[in-house]
């Protein structure tokens, strides 16, 4: 179902939608809670250091998560002590912001709060209520509190905002939840500070939409598997040629197939919901071909690995030029115009 959905959700060309009334009522309730908050009904709070939102306007995943690793890494290569809160889907926590670690258990944080505590080396803190965990950061020392996700979270004030797009899907058939992928209307793309297009821009919907907007590029690179039984990493060219297995849980997967296509596999793709909880049988293909996944489904999986099963980290890359960019914008927010200028 979750698959048709997506399906219908992505197609270029709507088609007429029993849905579409549904979301006009959820159009309609979003911009009322964004005109309560513009109009001081509903109070934004600031929490004392900037704070940079990398989120998305359409439901599913876009390569937030990767970028902000990369722009986490990058600030702090500059000096700056850089913290992350998440709400940590399916997380199993409350109002108290909970401090991640790259030990941490994922049923209980969410699969990829762990992931950016392991990447990034930033303490990172989830919470259902983000203010708090800024703040619990903040008292940690932190200087700079990267959101990820959070893009509609308006309690919480920003002062930078990133939206990352996928090329290849857009913003599908442009309608809102529930008859398409839009959590916000298109219109809230003037208010973001920075749009970050992953991959090749090949979806319809992008020209119309990015008109008269400057956008950079990125891409999602991977260069070697990881056993997940522990042990040396292997080259993806080292897979070239032969069959294996393709297991991707997270919002796209058909971009992680894709990829693997790109080092000269032969995949047999296996898509699961976004965030799905795998049990050992799921992983059993009958044959003892390698199992390829995404290292979000890796993180579910460690209690059940065995010789066949590798996980695949990516990495944001972005060109020199898009790279320089982004980070001046940040730093003129974070900063000031003297610092952006001057630690670039």
């Amino acid at each position: 179902m979750e698959r048709r959905v997506t399906e219908l959700w992505y197609q270029e060309r709507p088609r007429p939608s029993l849905l579409q009334p549904l979301s006009w009522l959820y159009g309609a309730i979003v911009g009322a809670r964004r005109r309560a908050y513009g109009a001081g009904w509903l109070r934004s709070e600031r929490v004392g250091r900037p704070v940079v939102v990398v989120g998305n306007l359409t439901a599913g995943g876009t390569g937030k998560t990767p970028l902000t690793i990369w722009l986490a890494r990058e600030l702090g290569a500059r000096g700056l002590q850089v913290g992350i809160v998440s709400r940590g889907y399916g997380a199993r926590v409350g109002h108290e912001p909970r401090l991640v670690n790259a030990a941490s258990s994922w049923q209980e944080l969410g699969d990829e709060p762990v992931i950016l505590a392991r990447r990034s080396g930033c303490p990172t803190m989830v919470s259902a209520d983000r203010v708090a965990a800024a703040r619990a950061l903040i008292d940690r020392g932190v200087e700079v509190i990267l959101a990820d996700d959070g893009l509609q979270h308006l309690r919480l004030e920003r002062d930078c905002e990133i939206v990352v797009i996928d090329g290849a899907r857009g913003f599908g058939n442009g309608r809102l939840l529930p008859a398409g992928p839009l959590r916000e209307s298109l219109e809230r793309l003037r208010q973001a500070d920075v749009l970050v297009v992953n991959g090749t821009p090949t979806h319809g919907s992008l020209l119309p939409a990015l008109a008269g907007r400057t956008s950079l590029g990125m891409r999602l690179a991977a260069t070697e598997a990881l056993p997940l039984d522990g042990g040396a990493a292997r080259p993806l060219a080292a897979f070239g040629g032969q069959c294996v297995h393709a297991v991707a849980g997270i919002g796209n997967p058909q971009r992680f197939f894709t990829m693997l296509q790109s080092h000269g596999m032969e995949v047999v793709a296996h898509p699961f919901p976004d965030h799905h909880a795998f049990a050992t049988r799921e992983l059993e293909f009958g044959d003892r071909l390698p199992v390829l996944m995404t290292e979000k489904d890796a993180v579910k999986c460690p209690s059940f690995a065995d010789g066949r099963l590798w996980y695949v980290p990516v990495a944001a890359e972005l060109s020199a030029v898009d790279a320089r960019e982004l980070l001046a914008r940040v730093l003129l927010k974070v900063r000031g115009p003297e610092a952006a200028g001057g630690r670039m």
